[in-house]
């Protein structure tokens, strides 16, 4: 199986950003980790801060993977461009956050790519990534 991780605006920033709400882990040393855990999976990641780079890498691993985990970050509550990139690709997409947006600011609560989605997990700090690959993993 091959699954795709797209982390969307200011997510390289983590192990530095916020640490009380996001962790002081950065993201490439929890992909390692995710790499040695689902060895018999074929993960790859991609990051980016820019909207339509998300949305062509999206359009680019529809082709090519079986599933995408997607953490959209702030673009989960702005873009419909993202909404409807989700929408119109065949591969699904679980939509996942570091953080409970239920939990924050009232424009955090509203997402774009939820209602395209397989799933949504939210608030369970970067557990929630490992939980998104089993959801494929373990799908009958």
């Amino acid at each position: 199986m091959k699954i795709m991780i797209i982390n969307g605006p200011n997510l390289n920033l983590l192990g530095t950003r916020e640490p009380d709400t996001y962790g002081n882990k950065s993201f490439d040393t929890y992909f390692s980790e995710l790499q040695f855990k689902f060895q018999k999976t074929e993960l790859s990641y991609y990051q980016n801060n820019v909207e339509g780079e998300l949305i062509n890498k999206l359009h680019e691993a529809d082709k090519d993977f079986d599933g995408i985990v997607l953490n959209a970050a702030a673009y989960t509550h702005t873009s419909v461009g993202l909404g409807d990139a989700v929408k119109g690709i065949k591969t699904p997409v679980v939509e996942v956050h570091i953080s409970n947006t239920h939990s924050r600011e009232e424009f955090r609560h509203k997402s774009y790519i939820a209602p395209n989605a397989k799933g949504v997990i939210l608030g369970f700090g970067l557990l929630g990534y490992d939980l998104a690959i089993q959801s494929f993993l373990n799908k009958k």
